[in-house]
């Protein structure tokens, strides 16, 4: 069976998104579980952290305090 290569594009498009919407959803739940809720400062630094490799973001989340996370990535 021969795919198109548009549809071959799509459909590695949409892998891409399904993707990036996983690790939005991981970084939005570790940031509610360290500190309660997602407000807007922590919010607004979620597109920064999704630019880094996932174990590179999870040990951030994990070890750095609120402060530290937006003197990084915010203000």
């Amino acid at each position: 069976m021969d795919l198109s290569p548009a549809f071959l594009q799509r459909m590695e498009e949409a892998r891409q998104e399904g993707i990036q919407t996983e690790r939005r959803a991981t970084i939005e739940n570790l940031l509610r579980v360290r500190f309660g809720s997602l407000d807007d400062e922590l919010s607004a630094i979620i597109t920064q952290l999704l630019e880094l490799p996932p174990e590179e973001f999870t040990r951030l989340l994990l070890q750095s305090s609120r402060e530290e996370l937006l003197n990084r990535f915010g203000r």
